[in-house]
C-alpha cells in the first residue's frame, strides 16, 4: 500500500475537499482523485461521499482514517528517530580490553558508524585495570572490560562471560594427559597480564588445589599469547573463542581437564551524564546477542 496515497486520503478527510488537498500537496485535483480511486480499489470499499456540500467520509472511510493516521504517525516517528541519530555530531571515547577486540568489537563499530555517521569514535585498547582508571578520571566515556566499577558517577552492567580452558599446540609436548591441576601447574602456563581478573582467578584456583607457586607467564596481548601457544611455548589459560579457528583446524587442542578457571566476565561501564552514551550501551547488548547466537554457548554466555 502506497503511503503517499494514505497521506492524500488523510488530507482529503481533514480538509473535506479534493481541491484544497491538491493545493496542500502541490499537485492537481485529477491526481488526488486518481490516488483515492486506487486506494478504494485496493481496500475494496468506498471511502468518500460527494454531494453539493462537499466531501464526507463513509462509515468504512472513518475506520480506515483511524488506521491511516496511526500508520503515518508511526512513519513520522521512525523518520525522526533516524534523523536524530544520523544528525548526532561529536566524539565518543571507548576503551576496550583485548578480548573484545578479538571477538565482537568490529560489528559494534560497524553498527555505530551506520547509526552515527557524523560521530567520531575514539578507541583505546588497554588492560581492564587501566581502562577502569581512565574511566574514573574522565578520560574515557565507556569501557568494555572485566570488572564492575563502583563510583557514584559511573554505571556498570554485566553483559556476558567467556568460558576459559587449558589450550596447547596439538603437536607440542604439552598435549598429553594430566592427573589434575597440580600436575598441570608443573608446566609453563600463559595467561593474561599480572593482577588482571583471569590472573587472580587462576592463582586462587591453583592455591585451592594446594599449588602455591604455579609457573605463570603473564602476557597483556591476546595476539602474543596465541602466537606463543602455536609455537608450543606452554599451556594457555584463555577463552577458546579467541582461538576458535586454530581449534577447528586442529592446530591447537583444548585439554580435557575438568577443573577450569572461572569464566572471563565482560562488563560495560560508562560515565553518567555523557550525551547518548546509554544508546551505545543498548547497542552493545544487541550486537553481543547477535554474536552469541553466531558462536554458541560454548564460547560465550549472556548474562
Amino acid at each position: 500500500m502506497n503511503l503517499k496515497f494514505l497521506e492524500t486520503f488523510v488530507w482529503v478527510a481533514r480538509l473535506k475537499s479534493f481541491r484544497l488537498t491538491a493545493d496542500k500537496l502541490f499537485t492537481t485535483q485529477a491526481s488526488i482523485s486518481s490516488r483515492i480511486a486506487v486506494l478504494e480499489g485496493e481496500l475494496g470499499v468506498k471511502l468518500f461521499l460527494r454531494d453539493s456540500r462537499g466531501v464526507s467520509l463513509t462509515p468504512e472511510g472513518l475506520k480506515v482514517l483511524e488506521y491511516a493516521e496511526q500508520m503515518l504517525d508511526t512513519m513520522q516517528a521512525l523518520k525522526q528517530s533516524i534523523e536524530t541519530r544520523s544528525s548526532k555530531v561529536g566524539r565518543v571515547r571507548i576503551g576496550v580490553m583485548d578480548t573484545v577486540i578479538h571477538t565482537w568489537l568490529s560489528p559494534l563499530v560497524a553498527q555505530m558508524t551506520d547509526l552515527y555517521p557524523r560521530v567520531e569514535i575514539e578507541l583505546v585498547a588497554d588492560t581492564s585495570l587501566n581502562l577502569c582508571d581512565q574511566l574514573q578520571k574522565g578520560f574515557l566515556d565507556l569501557i568494555l572490560q572485566t570488572d564492575l566499577v563502583r563510583q557514584e558517577s559511573v554505571r556498570s552492567l554485566d553483559l556476558a562471560s567467556h568460558p576459559l580452558g587449558w589450550i596447547v599446540a596439538s603437536n607440542s609436548i604439552y598435549n598429553r594427559d594430566y592427573q589434575g591441576l597440580a600436575d598441570l601447574a608443573q608446566e609453563r602456563i600463559i595467561t593474561y597480564s599480572k593482577n588482571s581478573r583471569p590472573h587472580q582467578d587462576i592463582l586462587a584456583l591453583m592455591q585451592a588445589q594446594g599449588v602455591l607457586a604455579p609457573r605463570l607467564n603473564c602476557v597483556n596481548s591476546v595476539s602474543a599469547i596465541t602466537r606463543l601457544l602455536r609455537d608450543g611455548f606452554g599451556i594457555g589459560a584463555l577463552p577458546p573463542v579467541l582461538v576458535a579457528e586454530e581449534l577447528a583446524r586442529g592446530e591447537l587442542t583444548l585439554l580435557d581437564i575438568e577443573q577450569r578457571p572461572p569464566n572471563l566476565q565482560v562488563v560495560v561501564s560508562w560515565r553518567v551524564g555523557v550525551e547518548w552514551v546509554e544508546e551505545i550501551v543498548t547497542l552493545c547488548q544487541q550486537v553481543l546477542e547477535a554474536y552469541a547466537q553466531k558462536v554458541g554457548e560454548n564460547y560465550i554466555v549472556l548474562s
